[in-house]
């Protein structure tokens, strides 16, 4: 199977992995927190807990984004934080669909100045965010691709102040 490169937006949150078929769940909330707090430690950041509310909340958004077949910010969530992932179907990791977030750190030489280059570096910044507390996370899926959506409180990513 050939994989086609992940699209992905700005947000987080974990929650039970469906397929639209309802196939058994790929989200390991465990592995989820720990690969945030990862990079939160590089940064003095203190580590995050799953929510089941928030896994809840983002498992309604990635079976929506499934459905579609494309992904977009819930423009009715004012609340938490999000970020997005899309990528072919059952062919990227938990760890490398994160570790594209993740990667973002290496366009973000001043953090102080995120907001400049946002598109760039806005999934990260929300990953680390020091006054967020918790995480949860979901994944749907429709037949050819995964849609992992995160959902983070408080939200990170507030203008005018530093990730950290």
């Amino acid at each position: 199977m050939a994989r086609i490169g992940p699209l992905f937006a700005i947000a987080c949150t974990l929650a039970p992995a469906t397929t639209l078929a309802g196939a058994p769940s790929r989200i390991d909330p465990a592995r989820i927190v720990a690969l945030h707090n990862v990079e939160r430690a590089h940064v003095g950041t203190a580590p995050l807990i799953w929510s089941d509310t928030l896994a809840a909340s983002a498992a309604v958004w990635a079976r929506t984004l499934a459905r579609a077949g494309r992904i977009w910010h819930d423009p009715q969530n004012k609340v938490e934080g999000e970020n997005i992932w899309m990528g072919t179907r059952n062919a990227y990791s938990l760890t490398e669909m994160l570790g594209h977030w993740a990667a973002e750190k290496e366009q973000l030489p001043d953090p102080a100045r995120w907001l400049d280059n946002h598109a760039a570096v806005g999934h990260y910044t929300q990953m680390i965010w020091s006054t967020t507390t918790s995480v949860g996370c979901a994944m749907a899926s429709d037949r050819s691709n995964d849609f992992l959506v995160c959902r983070y409180a408080p939200a990170g990513n507030v203008v005018g102040r530093p990730p950290y």
